[in-house]
């Protein structure tokens, strides 16, 4: 099993968010990821924005320094 994460440094926002998340599972990952941007950065949870979001992660772990934006 490989672990996953998704970084939201990778995309900039106004709020600057800073936050990964990284699981070893698919479906743990997205709903963590799911949970982040509703509460967060106020998304509507819909299906689109769950394919937004798996198209998003990474295999491994999110690097310690940010990573350059999308």
């Amino acid at each position: 099993m490989t672990r996953k994460y998704i970084d939201c440094r990778e995309y900039p926002s106004e709020l600057n968010c800073s936050v990964s998340l990284a699981a070893d599972s698919d479906g743990e990952l997205l709903e963590a990821a799911v949970q982040h941007a509703t509460t967060v950065h106020k998304h509507s949870d819909t299906p689109e924005l769950r394919t937004q979001l798996k198209s998003m992660f990474r295999e491994g772990t999110p690097p310690a320094d940010a990573p350059k934006s999308a």
